[in-house]
């Protein structure tokens, strides 16, 4: 034994857990609890989901636990995809939580969201792109929110979005368009318009990419190669 300093016992510069530390954290796990009783409100700050074992928490209910531990909260996006031509929009962001009184950022959470979630089924995702945005920060924030807090064991991330659960809480039938890819006919025309226009390799490859944001003409739809057939023709007149 080397040193002992504020109860805590250090064999070879490696703290050791003592009784105060324990009996420190069983405190504020106690005030915690005790905090969420008497200001979190169900149904608003967090929730119950059936079929999960731990309540679910909810942005309110985060916002006030950083509020109570004294956190700035900052989020950014860190990666993003937005095809405005296929209408798929996907969101990464990364939740900060800083000390007000250190500046020192204390825990950061990641949360990401997309457009092609079971829950965005049946909407159209160019009307719902901040929905989209805005899903990806809050479950950064509460990703950030329970490392930080230490509550995970009180509350889940899992099951977060209670509202759009209960919403489609119902069996529903989710029928996926079957698509439909260009002809071999089609894409043969295709070829032959290019070269009637004396289209360079690069500037075809330009050309359908523009058009159909598509790399590879296998990939082609019936709709792509109406759109190309369309652009070549009219470029002709």
């Amino acid at each position: 034994m080397n040193d002992i300093n504020k109860g805590v016992v250090i064999y070879d510069d490696k703290e050791v857990i003592s009784e105060k530390i324990i009996e420190k954290e069983i405190e504020q796990f106690k005030l915690i609890q005790n905090f969420i009783k008497s200001q979190m409100k169900e149904g608003e700050d967090y929730g119950k989901i059936p079929g999960s074992p731990k309540p679910s928490l909810f942005k309110p209910g985060a916002e006030k636990l950083c509020n109570l531990y004294g956190f700035t909260i900052n989020v950014d996006i860190i990666e993003k995809v937005e095809n405005w031509k296929e209408g798929f929009f996907y969101y990464l962001c990364k939740c900060s939580l800083r000390s007000k009184r250190t500046g020192e950022i204390i825990s950061e959470g990641l949360g990401s969201c997309n457009s092609k979630e079971t829950k965005f089924a049946r909407q159209n995702s160019y009307t719902i792109v901040n929905t989209i945005l805005k899903m990806a920060k809050k479950r950064a924030l509460i990703d950030a929110t329970l490392s930080a807090t230490r509550t995970s064991g009180i509350f889940t991330q899992d099951v977060e979005d209670m509202d759009e659960i209960l919403a489609t809480n119902e069996t529903v039938e989710i029928k996926e368009d079957k698509i439909e890819y260009a002809t071999t006919n089609q894409r043969n025309y295709i070829l032959k318009l290019a070269k009637d226009k004396n289209l360079s390799e690069d500037d075809f490859k330009k050309l359908t990419h523009d058009l159909t944001g598509k790399i590879e003409s296998k990939e082609w739809t019936k709709d792509d190669a109406s759109r190309i057939i369309q652009e070549l023709k009219g470029s002709q007149k």
